[in-house]
């Protein structure tokens, strides 16, 4: 038996992610009180994604490549990265990242990791969703409202998923830590089987190709 014992740090084929469908899952309990009035529940603290990548299969080269990235992750065996197509960037999908987009906590004048996140909501009911697979190159960080003076100033560490400052940057007290970034999500194949086939038109087709998140 083989122990999943690594996510795999690569990205799913990107043209085929971006025909893709799905989006968050909720586990509610929601029970009907004898008064007319609801008792609920939330199972999950944080939403899972699911997707399909089969209706982003449209050529033989995409099937080719799905079938290798299969293989190389023994289906469902190893996590990989996923680019979502409706939500992969700390703003909105259509808008360019900026070092404002999210706050990621304020400054004691000792703390020099602080965790990357996205809000989603406002105020005391916001959702608040960890970020563990950022596109690193694209990560950019303000403290006070002004970037580090050195790139050496911080980095990200992959297994805590947290923005880790230089001792000499730590933010001040006081200081608020924003961040804005391109992510993807990490998922695994939630199959272990494809099925695949070529049209009359020589075009490639997988009717399905479900995809889950996992946590890491």
């Amino acid at each position: 038996m083989t122990e999943l014992s690594a996510f795999h740090d690569v990205r799913f084929p990107v043209a085929v992610s971006f025909g893709a469908t799905g989006g968050p899952e909720r586990r509610n309990e929601i029970v009907a009180l004898t008064s007319g009035r609801e008792k609920r529940n939330a199972r999950f603290a944080q939403s899972r994604h699911h997707y399909d990548a089969g209706t982003g299969v449209r050529s033989l080269a995409d099937l080719y490549d799905i079938v290798a990235f299969f293989e190389a992750r023994r289906g469902s065996l190893h996590g990989f990265r996923f680019r979502d197509p409706f939500d992969m960037k700390s703003c909105r999908a259509d808008q360019a990242p900026s070092d404002a987009d999210q706050v990621l906590g304020t400054g004691d004048g000792g703390r020099a990791r602080f965790a990357l996140v996205k809000r989603y909501g406002d105020g005391a009911g916001s959702y608040v969703r960890p970020i563990r697979k950022p596109v690193v190159e694209t990560l950019r960080v303000a403290v006070a409202g002004s970037p580090p003076a050195a790139p050496g100033d911080y980095g990200f560490d992959e297994a805590t998923g947290d923005i880790v400052f230089a001792p000499a940057a730590v933010p001040g007290a006081g200081e608020v830590v924003t961040a804005g970034y391109e992510f993807d999500v990490p998922v695994r194949f939630d199959t272990d089987r494809l099925e695949v086939g070529i049209s009359a038109f020589k075009a490639g087709r997988i009717p399905s190709i479900p995809l889950v998140e996992v946590q890491l």
